[in-house]
């Protein structure tokens, strides 16, 4: 028994060092999933006074009115020998030997979140672990004392928000109820019992106690109360007989005060039938023994909670990435795999294994063929036109079989035309490729732990893009104007062949510039127009790939990689730039991660053991 609640309470030790309690975490939380047991009473109830009396020690601040304003998390801890110490949460490698120096702790560490002269109430919880061979392994919880009206320098809304933060604990249904109630009151009016009574209406969870039974009118006692007659309760009531603000005053200790209380139900004629169940040693001892076989039940859940837990750290840790290396190489080595990361998903865009690599096709397939075919090569090769540029090229002597100028005049026009639409497909590949870029930047999971970096990366690559279409563009259009530079040699054997079909060597020359023989130049030219056409429409594509979509998945980070390596060290880290609220998230989640695999093998192997 003692093992198995030694163990939660090392495990809600731990959690408490890591703040694995609740109030931050959006991952459940180990803390909440163990059982833990919550004081609950009316002001002035005697609440301290059983905690006291558990602990064995004077440790709590006294007074008037509201004294308990913050909760205390009060972890006791068996030990087999050795002297009596405390320790807060927040004073972690502080040790208090001197009891009075914890209650003034306490005292002081409620001010410093609520104010020092202010009657506030916090919802953030004071952590002590107390170690005694004097005590028995328990986790008590001490709530602020409920009560029914505000008093002078509180806010109306003390007695509600005393209320809700009382339900926050023992609505839990690991959370077993303390309910103190004094004896000397009617326990209809009991706030401990009414409240536990709308959370856990049946009383499976719920501990009744009594206390200042010795503080009864005389005549009257406490029997029908103790024995369940007045309020029934699944687990038998306890009374406890609390020091007398004389004993405190006179620092009656509490070995004393334990056999005090002893002789009073054991020596009482009422309550001598009760004795053997009655006093703080037994209330101890039975919440001790119940929490062991609440936690022997929880162990399967406790299980399968940590389990599911362990899988959500790992996921949230391999989301937030790898932490920064301490070295030069490690960092450049971090990097470039960083770097290869974010090509191979530029790669597997333009590969089809990630969407929009198919724009650059549809480009080819459907932009390019358009804009070649809104080209007006029919205005270009209209008669006016056609006369003009052949009168033109003949100056002064006119052609005697073919207007050779006046052809390649023609088809240059036509042709020079092309370099829009060729222009407009590098310019649209290359709006893809920086996409894609960005994309694949966007996937990274890497880069969003370093903004430096990411933005060094996406810089790079679309400086490399813009260099690829600079000469992607200048190659494409060379393919253009080859074709305006030389005429297939084929093309003009064929007309003399045409003249001797379809001319008339008997006209004059002038005569050859009537219509039919201009509307002959103009298809003769359209028909060279329109295969020169057909080729760039192949050839266009050809260009484009090899220039910035080949070049962007062989080198894209070239010029990155080469000015990388020139970087010292500290020029490393500069872009390795982390966020601190990453770094400090990725610290806490490792920590927790440690602490639910500990829990994992601790509670297995209490559970194979059972």
């Amino acid at each position: 028994m003692e093992n198995l609640i030694a163990l939660v309470n090392r495990l809600q030790r731990a959690c408490t060092a890591l703040g694995d309690h609740g109030e931050e975490s959006s991952l459940p939380t180990l803390w909440d999933a163990l059982p833990t047991i919550a004081v609950v009473g009316g002001q002035s109830s005697g609440k301290s006074s059983v905690l006291e009396s558990v602990v064995g020690k004077d440790f709590l601040p006294r007074g008037s009115g509201i004294v308990t304003r913050r909760p205390l998390v009060l972890q006791l801890h068996r030990i087999d020998e050795g002297r009596e110490y405390a320790e807060f949460g927040h004073l972690p490698r502080k040790r208090f030997t001197d009891f009075a120096a914890v209650r003034k702790e306490i005292a002081d560490e409620t001010d410093r979140e609520t104010g020092r002269s202010s009657r506030q109430i916090s919802s953030v919880p004071i952590y002590l672990s107390i170690y005694s061979p004097n005590v028995v392994n328990l986790t008590l919880v001490d709530l602020p004392g409920l009560t029914k009206v505000a008093v002078e320098g509180q806010p109306d809304s003390i007695v509600q928000d005393i209320e809700n933060m009382v339900r926050s604990y023992i609505e839990k249904p690991n959370c077993i109820i303390l309910a103190i109630s004094p004896a000397n009151q009617d326990l209809a009016t009991s706030d401990a019992i009414k409240i536990s009574r709308e959370v856990d209406p049946k009383g499976e969870r719920t501990f009744g106690v009594l206390t200042k039974i010795d503080l009864m009118d005389k005549g009257t006692n406490a029997v029908d109360m103790l024995e369940g007659k007045s309020y029934k309760l699944q687990f038998p009531w306890i009374g406890i007989v609390n020091r007398s603000q004389a004993d405190i005053n006179k620092n009656v200790d509490m070995i004393a005060a334990r056999r005090r209380e002893r002789e009073y139900f054991s020596s009482t004629p009422e309550y001598r039938h009760l004795a053997h169940r009655m006093g703080s040693e037994h209330l101890g001892k039975v919440l001790s023994k119940h929490l062991e076989s609440v936690i022997k039940s929880r162990i399967p859940g406790l299980q399968s909670l940590i389990n599911k837990t362990i899988i959500e750290l790992e996921t949230e840790l391999s989301r937030l990435g790898k932490p920064i290396a301490t070295d030069a190489g490690g960092k450049l080595y971090m990097i470039m795999e960083i770097c290869r990361s974010f090509d191979g998903n530029f790669k597997e865009h333009l590969d089809g294994v990630r969407p929009g690599g198919d724009k650059i096709y549809y480009v080819f397939d459907n932009q390019l063929p358009a804009a070649l075919k809104r080209l007006q090569f029919d205005k270009q090769l209209s008669m006016d036109n056609v006369k003009k540029l052949i009168t033109e090229a003949d100056g002064y002597q006119p052609h005697l079989i073919a207007p050779e100028q006046g052809y390649r005049r023609l088809i240059e026009s036509s042709i020079v035309s092309m370099k829009g639409p060729a222009e407009a497909a590098v310019d649209a590949v290359h709006a893809i490729l920086k996409e894609l870029i960005h994309k694949a930047i966007s996937e990274t999971a890497e880069l969003k732990q370093y903004p430096s970096l990411r933005a060094e990366v996406s810089n790079a690559a679309v400086e490399s893009l813009e260099r690829m279409r600079d000469e992607s563009k200048k190659a494409t259009l060379q393919l253009v104007e080859m074709e305006c530079s030389y005429l297939t040699v084929d093309f003009f054997r064929k007309l003399p062949q045409d003249m001797e079909k379809g001319g008339n060597p008997t006209h004059s020359i002038f005569d050859r510039y009537n219509d039919s023989y201009l509307r002959r130049i103009g298809s003769n030219v359209l028909s060279y127009v329109n295969m020169v056409c057909a080729t760039l429409r192949n050839s266009i594509p050809k260009s484009v790939v090899y220039g910035q979509v080949r070049e962007a998945k062989r080198s894209l980070l070239d010029h990155f990689f080469a000015d990388l390596g020139k970087k010292e060290g500290k020029q490393l880290g500069t872009l390795l730039d982390e966020d601190p609220e990453i770094m400090k998230r990725r610290l806490s989640l490792a920590k927790r991660l440690e602490l639910y695999r500990a829990a994992q093998a601790e509670i297995d192997s209490v559970a194979w053991s059972k």
